[in-house]
């Protein structure tokens, strides 16, 4: 997976102005009182709150919208609320969006939701809320189907934002995503059900770890236990991909196609606030998606911007400039400055062993890396992206002559492979091994992370009971086809063959 491709991902971003994603879901009203805790009541022992400025902010799938458009996407926001002066305020704040196309049914009785949190000296000190949780009824649920299906081929992307206020019925559920997937178009469901077969047909949900463990039935804390309640979830549900957030520790995609699980590292500097996180993680998710990204890819992108909005107060989004800011900080520190270091088996595993002390994760791949191009250059950066230290152990010259690799292979020596490892900046230190396998490498550097390309299963990996065994975890890299230092030697001779 080239997550850390930041060309490919800089020209996602760029396109984001190109996708139109249509939300649709329960909308809620964010008031926040600014005032201030200066006494105790004298009546009973509970601070006397003084109330201060109130600012209004569309929240829920409102919240997904505005997301959306200040990542510099186009929306369509439809949803169904009240007939009440909340529901007028929000529909002239949203109307003020010049890239939201706003289309709600407004329903006679039912309070449009509001949530009014009461804040002092940065601490959340109260929230009083006004809502009908009550699932709309037949009427409505057409009002909104009808909306649904006046915009959908328009749209490139299709949001289901769920807050269990009653607009996404099984019905409207159900039709919007078998209309979805008969376009051809993702539908990219944020649940809220412990049902998740509610959502069947979908391309994707991103519940997190406490709605994910709810839906299971079980807590789920591991990665093992996390990639194994996953897939069982998602099989179940008839749901194609899922995506768990896991708060400190990001993200784990599991996705039904075959594809190994991805567990994306959290990438937060500060954490202020983390309301509304994750409506900037799906609509950050759905622009990757409309964009062209595979969805790992974008699952990389909507962890980035989650880890940038949990930095700011109160129901916040992002910006396109923030986001690339954010990329490009990510990829810089990631990349070690100078040469990597060239290590015997015993140095590499001292050295390992003090990175841990400094509370840094070790990762540790192996390869030949003959001539190295595009499957080389993503499977590294695949590496390093799970590690905060990463040892590549390479292939002794006699090694690689060992593994059959073809007459006049490697066709670079070892000191030279190993000083073009050091070139991408993604590699910490290399260790030339003289054996057929990495197996005694393995023992001695005790990686908390073993990396190897999808090719292989974990089960085959060399090493990977030994890394299971001690807490460690395996990572399946994602491959580029028809991408391999053979593939191309072979093109090369041929080549040399008809010109000669």
């Amino acid at each position: 997976m080239s997550s850390q491709n930041t060309i490919l991902l800089d020209s996602a971003i760029s396109t984001f102005p190109d996708v139109r994603v249509m939300c649709v879901g329960d909308v809620i009203v964010d008031t926040y009182n600014n005032g201030s805790v200066t006494r105790i009541s004298p009546e009973s022992p509970i601070p006397v709150f003084n109330s201060g400025i109130e600012m209004m902010v569309p929240g829920g799938a409102a919240n997904v919208a505005r997301n959306v458009t200040a990542l510099g996407g186009d929306c369509v926001m439809i949803s169904a609320i009240g007939q009440d002066l909340v529901g007028q305020t929000l529909i002239a704040e949203l109307s003020k969006n010049p890239k939201l196309i706003l289309d709600v049914h407004r329903v006679a009785g039912r309070p449009t939701s509001h949530k009014i949190r009461y804040v002092a000296q940065g601490q959340h000190m109260l929230r009083v809320d006004n809502e009908s949780s009550a699932p709309l009824d037949c009427e409505a649920e057409a009002a909104v189907l009808d909306r649904v299906l006046h915009h959908i081929h328009s749209c490139t992307v299709i949001i289901l934002s769920d807050y269990a206020k009653g607009v996404l019925t099984d019905r409207v559920i159900s039709e919007i995503t078998q209309a979805a997937r008969s376009l051809g178009k993702p539908v990219v469901v944020d649940p809220k059900s412990c049902n998740l077969s509610r959502y069947a047909g979908a391309t994707v949900l991103t519940p997190n770890l406490k709605e994910a463990s709810a839906a299971y039935g079980a807590p789920i804390e591991s990665d093992e236990q996390v990639v194994a309640a996953g897939e069982e979830l998602r099989a179940a549900a008839g749901i194609d991909n899922l995506l768990i957030t896991r708060s400190e520790k990001g993200m784990t995609l599991v996705e039904g196609d075959g594809r190994p699980h991805t567990h994306i590292r959290n990438v937060a500097i500060e954490v202020f606030d983390v309301v509304g996180a994750g409506d900037t993680v799906v609509a950050t998710l759905s622009l990757g998606l409309g964009s062209g990204l595979e969805l790992a890819d974008a699952a990389y992108l909507a962890n980035t911007a989650g880890g940038i909005v949990v930095g700011k107060r109160g129901t916040a989004t992002i910006s396109p400039d923030e986001l690339l800011e954010r990329l490009a900080k990510i990829n810089a520190g990631n990349r070690r400055i100078g040469a990597p270091l060239l290590l015997s088996a015993r140095a590499a595993g001292n050295y390992a062993a003090a990175r841990r002390a400094e509370g840094k994760q070790v990762g540790f791949t192996n390869g030949v890396f003959d001539i190295v191009h595009p499957g080389h250059i993503s499977i590294l950066e695949f590496s390093r992206a799970q590690c905060d230290c990463l040892i590549v152990g390479l292939n002794s010259d006699n090694s690689v002559r060992r593994l059959g690799k073809g007459p006049g292979r490697p066709i670079n020596g070892e000191q030279d492979r190993a000083t073009v490892l050091g070139a991408f900046g993604t590699v910490d230190a290399v260790v030339i091994f003289e054996e057929d396998t990495p197996i005694d490498l393995i023992r001695e550097i005790r990686p908390d992370v073993l990396i190897k390309g999808a090719d292989y299963s974990i089960e085959t990996v060399v090493g990977s009971d030994i890394v299971l065994g001690y807490g460690g975890r395996v990572e399946l890299a994602r491959l580029i086809e028809g991408k391999s230092s053979t593939n191309i030697i072979t093109r090369a001779m041929i080549g040399k063959a008809v010109t000669s």
